[in-house]
């Protein structure tokens, strides 16, 4: 006899069991009490207890046994849904009057349960892609994130990289170069002290006239440029701001001041220059001028009146019995009856001190009683 047929004899038994203990034992069913409707309702449930017994027994056993662990979960996930949902079903099912009350609620959860389960089941692909979807969903989030952290952490990494490798120098602008601060030469030592925030931009005209006056043949005109070629090579070689050489001209221009200062007006852009008159050409038309001469005042040792110095009395003066020496950096000192000490070092006191755009110029006179050193002034033999 097969496993099926026992479970469908245990199932009628079981049912035509349970009819009787309701004769016995529950009065409340009006149509149990008489006989004839005894019999036809255990035969009743013992048929219908025949036909599914092995389909609430038997088969889900052999269902559990072979069926994957996957589907396992899915009917077990199912059966705990659908009692949740007959447990909502069976509270108004409950207060139904008699029999109703008790036998609604019990078959609501074994539908609601097997339902389900079933579903779950049958829908074990679908639900284990929508579980999926959202956790990847999540996980997606999650890594993005996270890469924006990371992005943010890195973009602050290296702006404090750029911070720390940074050169403490940055030049904020270009300053064009003329002819004389080239030849001047104070613009290399000004440029390595920090103080040129910007780059020196050296036009192909301005080289072209300090390779013009290196080629004359005037001596002087000759040194000077040479001079400015030598403190350009200077600059590039020792300058702590870029120099810069550009081929940029201005067509319509011939001098080298209105080029200059045309560039100058087209980039806007200052100009360093020594030239008095360049000077205040550029300041006529717009342009500002970095003046080396007026730097080296503003930033010298003021000689007041009354203050002793030594000079070496150098040339003649303009005026009679004036001579003429000078400071180191270049400030023309005019001495009064100094003409007698030509080429001698004395010791004279400020009387005033004359401050123009131009420069700086100190009259003074000898001291009472100074003895100059150097080489004495012999005055010429007298003729007979």
């Amino acid at each position: 006899m097969s496993i099926n047929t026992i479970s469908r004899f245990v199932g009628a038994v079981l049912a035509i069991g349970v009819v009787i203990a309701i004769f016995f034992f529950d009065h409340t069913v009006p149509f149990l009490n008489n006989i004839g409707w005894l019999i036809g309702v255990a035969v009743a449930s013992a048929v219908v207890a025949f036909i599914i017994s092995p389909y609430i027994s038997v088969v889900p056993y052999r269902w559990m046994r072979e069926t994957s662990a996957s589907d396992l979960v899915a009917a077990v996930i199912g059966l705990i849904v659908g009692l949740i949902i007959s447990f909502l079903i069976a509270i108004p099912l409950a207060n139904l009057p008699g029999t109703w009350g008790r036998i609604l609620p019990f078959v609501g959860t074994v539908v609601c349960g097997g339902l389900g389960l079933t579903l779950a089941v049958q829908r074990k692909s679908e639900m284990a892609h929508l579980f999926q979807t959202a956790f990847t969903s999540r996980r997606m989030r999650e890594r993005d994130r996270d890469e924006e952290r990371e992005k943010e952490k890195e973009k602050e990494r290296g702006k404090e990289r750029d911070k720390e490798h940074s050169p403490q120098f940055q030049p904020v602008t270009q300053i064009l170069l003329d002819t004389s601060a080239i030849i001047d030469g104070r613009i290399a030592d000004i440029s390595q002290t920090g103080f040129v925030s910007g780059a020196l931009v050296v036009p192909r005209f301005v080289l072209n006239e300090l390779q013009r006056i290196a080629d004359s043949a005037d001596t002087m005109r000759r040194n000077r440029g040479r001079r400015g070629l030598d403190m350009l090579n200077r600059l590039q070689k020792e300058a702590t701001v870029p120099i810069e050489i550009t081929d940029a001209d201005v067509e319509d221009v011939v001098e080298v001041d209105g080029k200059l200062v045309k560039m100058a007006r087209t980039l806007h852009c200052p100009i360093i220059t020594n030239d008095f008159n360049l000077n205040r050409v550029a300041e006529l038309q717009g342009v500002k001028v970095l003046n080396i001469n007026e730097l080296a005042n503003a930033v010298k040792p003021v000689l007041l009146p009354g203050e002793d110095i030594h000079i070496k009395i150098m040339q003649d003066g303009k005026e009679l019995g004036q001579g003429v020496g000078y400071l180191d950096d270049g400030t023309m000192i005019v001495v009064e009856g100094g003409r007698q000490y030509m080429g001698m070092t004395i010791e004279v006191s400020v009387t005033r001190v004359l401050q123009t755009v131009a420069g700086r110029m100190i009259f003074a006179h000898p001291k009472q009683g100074s003895n100059g050193s150097g080489p004495s002034f012999q005055p010429p033999p007298k003729l007979r």
